[in-house]
């Protein structure tokens, strides 16, 4: 463990993927012949400031999960448990499972495949000050909000809006406070329950490659940024 302080990285993986229209479960989709998953636990597993992995599956694919974290070396993974029927009851499990020398968790989605090792750094190191840092990007284009009859309600201005991406870094004991009290509360992310406890979060800066695999359009993506990784 880096300085004494364990980290563990939480990793839910436990959706379907209704949206890729496939016959498989999202983190198995392939890409160049290795499953999404995977790409996320190597960069995980590479990074000298996690000390443990638990990743969070689907029922039905436990057994297939647990054999490629055997045939890949995932050796930081140290369980991997059953995911509930949303990304908040996985995550609730996962934490469940964590330990009590744990300072810290961090939580990644498992099919954000390209996470760099800067990023989860400067998350961490962020956490480290403040107790609460996710990874996030400036966006791009225009955002307008509208209201039900499709009309433009506001232009929200660019410069204050930020993609919010994982991982999201928090002090093991304040985000087991912020699920202990979320009740049903519905909420986009982690991080927005550490917020409704008042707790401030802060924001670094993420990558763009960074992307969440969610339809079919996002495998091209993705192809393309492992081209271009490449040729680093």
């Amino acid at each position: 463990m880096t300085e004494e302080i364990k980290i563990t990285a939480l990793v839910p993986a436990a959706g379907l993927g209704a949206r890729m229209n496939l016959d498989l479960a999202k983190p198995l989709v392939e890409i160049r012949a290795k499953p999404v998953i995977v790409f996320t636990l190597e960069a995980l597993q590479s990074h000298p400031l996690v000390d443990e992995i638990v990743l969070i599956f689907h029922e039905q694919g436990l057994q297939q999960a647990r054999a490629f974290v055997k045939k890949y070396g995932l050796t930081k993974v140290s369980r991997v448990i059953q995911g509930g029927a949303s990304r908040r009851e996985s995550v609730r499990n996962g934490l469940e499972v964590v330990d009590s020398r744990t300072k810290f968790v961090l939580v990644h989605d498992g099919v954000r495949p390209f996470v760099d090792e800067g990023c989860v750094t400067r998350v961490i190191e962020e956490a480290k000050i403040c107790g609460a840092a996710v990874a996030g990007v400036p966006v791009k284009s225009t955002i307008k909000r509208i209201n039900s009859h499709m009309e433009v309600e506001e232009t929200l201005r660019r410069d204050c809006l930020w993609e919010i991406q994982t991982p999201q870094v928090f002090e093991r004991e304040l985000l087991q406070k912020a699920y202990l009290r979320s009740g049903k509360t519905s909420v986009p992310d982690d991080a927005s329950l550490v917020e409704l406890m008042g707790k401030k979060v802060h924001v670094v800066m993420g990558s763009y490659f960074n992307i969440k695999i969610t339809t079919q359009e996002d495998l091209v993506f993705a192809d393309s940024i492992i081209g271009i990784k490449a040729l680093e």
